[in-house]
């Protein structure tokens, strides 16, 4: 009796020379796959941090401004079909990793720095604004997941915390876009506007930074306003406002909960868990832990730009500008609504302190 095989179709698949180049590795066809939206993502990105030169164009980050310029190339040009893997790669995979990446620009220490009624000022306004938010919303007829997404624009940390709260919530891209734009629109409208009303309101740098830091939209937006008024008052601004980025973990974390509970679909399955939550909190505690030098928190800081950019960027590309406009004037009263909640509560908070 012979242990042999008797011909090579008796080999495994692995050890059979016929099938040697007729399996491609996977890795290698997911990249295939991958690469021609990767690039376009990228093209655009660059577009706009060029854009950025332009005189008028520099109060914008280069994430707002890419989604413009996604918008305006697939509503345009169209959405190659050979680039939409790519662009769903970008839009979630690296999102949530650059997402991760801003727990490095946190320590626990920075949190500790403004102090216990610095941290429940930054609380109070972030929890009363978003349930003033989604309840008004649900009010005026605001389709709910918008209405979510404009809520944890306003009230953590724009752009960022839009892109971390539709992992959970499962929006429309165009919901995304829409909701970047409005928060967009009156946080710069905030960033101009309220170091002119320091003065009028009897605000000192600390009173003011604490103010702008709780309830600014954006962190650019946030150090833009804040060190207007002085480098204390800069300072201030940027740990209150990081202080609410690190409270993005367990919004997410609860709307994940919620919608685990409320949204199971016809197969049983339920929406999975943010991981990169948890990752998030893990790179705050390491980076209060551990001393990194400065080059590379510069580093991972551009990194992490760079990665939310072309996430947002791919947004824009699947948005299409007739979906934005059927949403009505509706969502954004929402949102000018949520911006002057925001600003009045949290002011209060700050004159009572």
């Amino acid at each position: 009796m012979s242990f042999l095989p008797a011909t090579a179709n008796d080999l495994p698949n692995g050890l059979n020379p016929a099938n040697a180049g007729r399996e491609r590795p996977a890795l290698t066809a997911i990249l295939a796959g991958v690469v021609p939206g990767l690039v376009l993502v990228a093209m655009i990105t660059s577009v706009a941090y060029s854009a950025r030169g332009f005189s008028g164009l520099t109060l914008f980050s280069p994430m707002i401004l890419a989604v413009v310029v996604g918008m305006i190339y697939s509503n345009v040009l169209g959405m190659p079909a050979h680039a939409k893997a790519g662009i769903a790669f970008s839009q979630k995979r690296l999102l949530r990793f650059a997402i991760v990446l801003l727990g490095f620009q946190l320590t626990l220490g920075q949190v500790a720095g403004i102090g216990f009624g610095g941290v429940g000022i930054v609380a109070a306004t972030l929890g009363a604004t978003f349930l003033f938010t989604a309840t008004l919303g649900r009010l005026i007829g605001v389709d709910r997941k918008l209405a979510q997404l404009i809520a944890a624009g306003t009230s953590i940390c724009g752009a960022s915390a839009i892109v971390a709260t539709n992992i959970v919530t499962d929006a429309r891209d165009e919901d995304v876009t829409y909701a970047v734009a409005a928060i967009t629109l009156f946080g710069t409208v905030a960033m101009l506007g309220f170091p002119l009303l320091a003065p009028v309101f009897g605000l000192d740098q600390h009173a003011f930074g604490l103010w702008a830091g709780a309830s600014i939209h954006e962190v650019a937006q946030v150090i833009g306003a804040g060190f207007q008024n002085g480098t204390l008052a800069g300072e201030t601004a940027t740990v209150a406002k990081l202080t609410r980025v690190a409270m993005l973990a367990p919004m997410v974390i609860a709307l994940g909960l919620t919608a685990r509970r409320g949204n199971t679909d016809a197969s049983g399955a339920k929406p999975p868990m943010p991981w990169f939550v948890a990752a998030f909190v893990a790179v705050v505690a390491l980076n209060s832990l551990v001393a990194i030098p400065a080059q590379i928190h510069a580093a991972i800081a551009l990194a992490a730009q760079v990665m939310l950019t072309m996430g947002l960027a791919a947004m824009g590309l699947q948005a299409d500008v007739s979906e934005l406009r059927s949403r009505g004037l509706r969502p954004l009263m929402l949102a000018f609504s949520a911006f002057l909640f925001i600003g009045c509560f949290s002011l209060m908070l700050v004159k009572l302190a």
